[in-house]
C-alpha cells in the first residue's frame, strides 16, 4: 500500500511540474513576444463608455475591426439574422503609415506576399464583432479618467501575426501611463 501511494504521489509531483514548466514557458513567450514584437498601432472605434465606468478596465473595439467585418464574406442565413459572418478566423493585411498606424489594405489570402510596408495580422470573429488579441484593457483602480482619451492601442506583432496589447497611447500617440501613487 505504500508504495502505491509513494507512486501516486510522484505522479501528482510529476504532473504539477510539467503543469509548472507549461506555464513558465507560455509566459517567457509572451514576454519575447512583447520585447522583440513588431510595433503597429490600432485606432479605437467608439465603444460604450459605461466600461469606463464599471471601474478597471474599458471595453476596446478597433476600426479596422470594422473594416474587416464588413470585408468578410456572410451567408444568407447572417442577411436574415444579423449574426456571424463565414470564416470566423483569418487574417488582414495591413499597411502601415508614416507613424505606424495600421491601414486596412485587405483580407489575407493564403501564400500572399506582402509588400514591404505590409503586415499580416490575425484576427477572430467571435459573437459578430472582430477581435484583436482583446477586447478590453485593464488598468489600475482609480485610473479610468487617464484613458478616456485612449485614441490607439499599441500591439507588438510577431512572425505568425499573432498580436499582444502592449499599451494605450493618445490622438497625438503619446503613451498613456498611470502615475505612481505618492
Amino acid at each position: 500500500m505504500s508504495r502505491n501511494l509513494l507512486t501516486r504521489r510522484n505522479l501528482v509531483l510529476a504532473s504539477m511540474l510539467i503543469v509548472l514548466a507549461g506555464i513558465n514557458w507560455s509566459i517567457a513567450g509572451k514576454e519575447k513576444h512583447l520585447a522583440t514584437g513588431h510595433i503597429v498601432y490600432l485606432d479605437l472605434a467608439p465603444v460604450d463608455p459605461r466600461s469606463l465606468m464599471q471601474g478597471d478596465y474599458m471595453a476596446l473595439r478597433f476600426r479596422i475591426g470594422v473594416q474587416v467585418y464588413q470585408a468578410l464574406p456572410k451567408s444568407e442565413e447572417y442577411k436574415r439574422w444579423r449574426h456571424n459572418a463565414e470564416g470566423a478566423d483569418g487574417y488582414v493585411i495591413v499597411a502601415q503609415d508614416d507613424k505606424g498606424v495600421a491601414q486596412f489594405n485587405r483580407l489575407y489570402s493564403e501564400g500572399e506576399l506582402l509588400a514591404k510596408n505590409e503586415l499580416r495580422l490575425r484576427y477572430r470573429v467571435r459573437n459578430g464583432a472582430v477581435k484583436f488579441a482583446t477586447n478590453a484593457f485593464f488598468f489600475e483602480e482609480g485610473q479610468g479618467e487617464l484613458y478616456e482619451s485612449a485614441r490607439y492601442g499599441q500591439f507588438r506583432v510577431n512572425d505568425t501575426g499573432d498580436l499582444l496589447l502592449a499599451a494605450m497611447y493618445d490622438k497625438d500617440l503619446a503613451k498613456l501611463e498611470a502615475k505612481a501613487p505618492d
